[in-house]
């Protein structure tokens, strides 16, 4: 009898046993359920979020790429005034096309600038400068009416009328007045140092109400409602520094002049350009109605003298069948 009671009693003990482990079993599925069905709407969630997220961003870079900016062909042009050292690295893509082949032979003539051994040889000190935001901008592909141009680059000569240092610290000051905004692209201190300062595929605001008058007859630009046209869209501004006896002086019509390691970093400058001779301009010439007379006491004939030691103009002959 006692043997039946303890084996009822081992029996009933099992029974607890399985239905306690069901029991969990089912708590345990059900929680399962309702986790799988909540990580489910987490990572659902997340897949909304970061497909609005990659919208948004693909949105701003469209946006950025249709402002009507100079675009990468313009900023490889300005870039090739810096020296290698201070390149940029621009690459620009060429579509290719295809051409019927002509059975005449085509001379393609292609007059180029090149550098000599004279331009070797000079090699002058060189720095950067940071210029504040405020004082340069973008080089635009079309007018303030929307209307698109491409003129060919200039180079616009200056002088500081005062010291580098100081012509610097008033480029890196902000100024919120257009009006006063103002830089150069680079300045060739006394000692024939080169400083640059606003990148050549950026705009300085060298010149105010200006045009340049060439072979292609008159040339300038309005890329800002508020301010009269200019050439600053097309022109590299270089400055030289003014001589100590003339810094702060407006009323003077002449000066002690620049020195020969000036005219010798200002052509080494130039010289890796392909803006032709023509090309080449005071601020005196382009300014209308402002009173500007820079650079004063400029040596043209010594400087294109120099220019021509270190640049040569080559004509290359490309024939195809």
């Amino acid at each position: 009898m006692n043997i039946d009671n303890h084996n009822r009693s081992q029996d009933s003990g099992r029974r607890s046993e399985s239905l306690l482990l069901y029991v969990l079993l089912e708590k345990f599925i059900i929680y399962y359920m309702r986790f799988r069905e909540w990580a489910t709407r987490v990572i659902l969630i997340f897949l909304m979020l970061a497909t609005l997220i990659l919208a948004i961003f693909m949105g701003g870079a469209r946006k950025l790429h249709n402002q009507t900016i100079a675009s990468t062909s313009a900023a490889t042009t300005w870039n090739q005034y810096l020296p290698t050292q201070l390149k940029s690295s621009v690459t620009t893509q060429q579509k290719k096309r295809n051409l019927v082949p002509s059975p005449v032979k085509i001379h393609k003539i292609n007059p180029i600038y090149t550098t000599t051994i004279a331009f070797a040889k000079y090699r002058p000190n060189f720095a950067q400068a940071k210029v504040d935001p405020s004082n340069y901008g973008d080089r635009y592909t079309a007018d303030v009416n929307g209307v698109p141009f491409n003129h060919q680059p200039i180079i616009v000569l200056h002088e500081t009328t005062n010291s580098t240092s100081s012509a610097i610290n008033f480029f890196q000051t902000p100024h919120d007045d257009e009006s006063v905004q103002a830089s150069y692209h680079a300045i060739i201190t006394l000692e024939g140092q080169v400083i640059y300062l606003v990148p050549p595929e950026k705009r300085a605001f060298g010149a105010g109400n200006s045009v340049f008058k060439g072979a292609n007859g008159v040339e300038t630009v309005q890329t800002n409602p508020n301010l009269p046209p200019s050439v600053n869209n097309f022109a590299y501004h270089v400055s030289l520094e003014t001589p100590p006896d003339a810094w702060g002086k407006s009323d003077i019509k002449e000066h002690s002049g620049y020195t020969e390691a000036q005219y010798n970093s200002l052509a080494w400058l130039i010289a890796q350009s392909q803006v032709s001779d023509d090309r080449i301009t005071t601020h005196e010439a382009v300014d209308v109605g402002n009173g500007k007379v820079d650079p004063l006491s400029f040596d043209f004939d010594k400087f294109f003298h120099k220019l021509h030691s270190f640049r040569q103009l080559e004509t290359i002959n490309n024939a195809k069948m």
